[in-house]
């Protein structure tokens, strides 16, 4: 019960409502160190237990994307963050969201299939030294979720993300067979964020926007590079565009993409991250320690992923045996 209500609201909140929904007696302190206890204990057995789970659907879609976590100073005492001084105030938490959605709507666009959605998720690096012989601990976490959804056993295994970096990495590492998609409105911000550069909030700005989400949307990639280069000259910000549309063109075959029924935005991701870690761990007035938000986002996936009760019924076995 307690691992259950700390999971979803505060640990003040949760002895609370332990108090009124079932008349026990438990202060905040003795609910945060259970539920950080059931968390590390939950964070142990993902990772010892990798079990397929469900029916593998057509398309399996894999979303990757990272989010802050606000952090007591100690730490991030001597990390680089963005406050004005260059000191951080965060860490980020790197989720990993998986689905199906074999379902359409009316104008015959995916739609993610209910239930389908599982997370993991934890602050950890992503990065791991070019001679070393081990994945990083993101991109282990990554193929064991992977192995428990049977993402590669897909017709089509299909990876969502933004412009960052590590997601394109561990995508390549783990899996290059995979539709790697950039989300479209991720690109639509770098456009609109360049039209109001140059045109501020002028009605000529919203149309020169509007053409530039036009030609994304059509897969006509060219006359949109040559809109932005028009611009480098004066703008640093169309260069920088320009080069990240060079950089990504691949995986922005919308078009393309949708014309084989596949997810082009990021929606179920993001909307992942404030389900997972916003909603719980970036209350007012909250910072974290790495070893207890990690607890926390353990207890919360599980809970969310539907695997809590498949936890207990493990740890029952065990402790029978």
């Amino acid at each position: 019960m307690t691992g259950s209500t700390a999971a979803l609201v505060s640990f003040e909140e949760s002895s609370a409502l332990l108090h009124e929904l079932a008349g026990v007696e438990v202060s905040t302190s003795q609910v945060e160190r259970a539920a950080e206890a059931l968390g590390m204990e939950i964070a142990a057995d993902e990772r010892r237990c990798v079990e397929r789970m469900g029916e593998v659907a057509p398309t399996s879609y894999l979303g990757m994307d990272g989010t802050s976590v606000p952090m007591r100073k100690s730490e991030v005492a001597g990390r680089s963050g963005k406050q004005s001084d260059g000191s951080a105030k965060t860490r980020e938490a790197k989720v990993v969201t998986m689905w199906t959605a074999e379902a359409r709507d009316e104008e015959g666009k995916p739609v993610r299939d209910p239930g389908s959605i599982t997370y993991s998720a934890a602050i950890e690096s992503a990065a791991a030294l070019d001679t070393s012989p081990e994945r990083s601990e993101f991109a282990e976490r990554v193929l064991r979720e992977t192995t428990r959804r049977g993402f590669t056993d897909a017709s089509r295994c299909v990876v969502l993300g933004d412009g960052s970096a590590w997601i394109w990495n561990t995508a390549a590492e783990l899996f290059p067979q995979a539709i790697q998609i950039l989300d479209r409105f991720h690109a639509k911000e770098h456009l609109s964020k360049v039209g109001k550069i140059i045109y501020r909030d002028s009605e000529q700005g919203k149309k020169w926007i509007q053409r530039r989400y036009d030609e994304l949307d059509e897969g006509r990639l060219k006359c949109l590079l040559k809109a932005l280069n028009r611009q480098a000259a004066k703008y640093e910000e169309s260069l920088e565009c320009a080069e990240y549309i060079r950089n990504n063109r691949d995986r922005m075959r919308y078009l393309e993409f949708h014309e084989q029924g596949l997810c082009t935005s990021t929606g179920v991701v993001e909307a992942g991250c404030k389900m997972v870690i916003g909603t719980r761990l970036k209350r007012a007035g909250m910072h974290w320690t790495v070893k207890g938000a990690n607890a926390i986002i353990a207890l919360r996936c599980s809970k969310l992923s539907g695997r809590y009760e498949d936890f207990w019924e493990r740890r029952s076995d065990r402790d029978a045996a």
